[in-house]
C-alpha cells in the first residue's frame, strides 16, 4: 500500500495512492453490493490523480480530460468522512452509487458534502426497506438496483 502525503494534507484518509497500491485482500472484503457498483471507481479516481497532476500546467483541455477530472473531484470529495464516524454499508453503497453513475456531476463539488449529508437520511425516512434490503441481501438485486437508481434520480433533481 503506498500513501501520499498530498492527499493526506488535502484532508483524504487514508491517504492511498489508488494507482499504485496492491491489496492481496482486494475486493474480497467487499459485500457484493460495493463490487457491482465500485467496479469503476479505482479505475476513475487512478486517472483522476493521474490527469490532475498534469492538467495544473495546461489550459486545453478536451473533453474526456475534463470529464475526468470532474468525475474525479467529486468522488474524492465523496469520500471524505468525518474521523470516528464510519458509514453503515448500505448508505456507502448509496453514496458510492451516486457518484460512479454520474448524478453528481452537476453538483459543485464545495456541495458535495452537503449532498450526501442530505441524501443519506433522505433515504432512511423514506427509503429504509430498500436500505435494508441491501444490508441484509449484502448484494444488489436487479430490483434494488433500479429502486436505488430510481431514488437517487428524484433525489438529485430536487436538490
Amino acid at each position: 500500500i503506498f500513501l501520499e502525503a498530498e492527499l493526506f494534507f488535502k484532508g483524504i484518509r487514508p491517504a492511498i495512492n489508488v494507482g499504485l497500491s496492491v491489496s492481496r485482500v482486494g475486493s474480497h472484503a467487499q459485500t457484493k453490493s460495493m463490487k457491482k457498483i465500485a467496479g469503476s471507481m479505482k479505475l476513475y479516481l487512478a486517472q483522476y490523480r493521474e490527469v490532475a497532476a498534469f492538467a495544473q500546467f495546461g489550459s486545453d483541455l478536451d473533453a474526456s480530460t475534463q470529464f475526468l477530472l470532474n468525475r474525479g473531484a467529486r468522488l474524492t470529495e465523496l469520500l471524505k468522512q468525518p474521523q470516528y464516524k464510519p458509514l453503515p454499508v448500505e448508505h456507502q453503497v448509496a453514496i458510492v452509487f451516486a457518484g460512479v453513475n454520474g448524478f453528481l456531476d452537476k453538483i459543485p463539488v464545495n456541495r458535495v458534502g452537503e449532498y450526501e449529508r442530505s441524501f443519506i437520511p433522505h433515504l432512511v425516512s423514506n427509503h429504509k426497506a430498500l436500505l435494508d434490503e441491501i444490508r441484509i441481501s449484502g448484494d444488489l438485486s436487479t430490483e434494488s438496483f433500479a429502486k436505488l437508481k430510481d431514488v437517487t434520480t428524484e433525489f438529485t433533481k430536487n436538490f
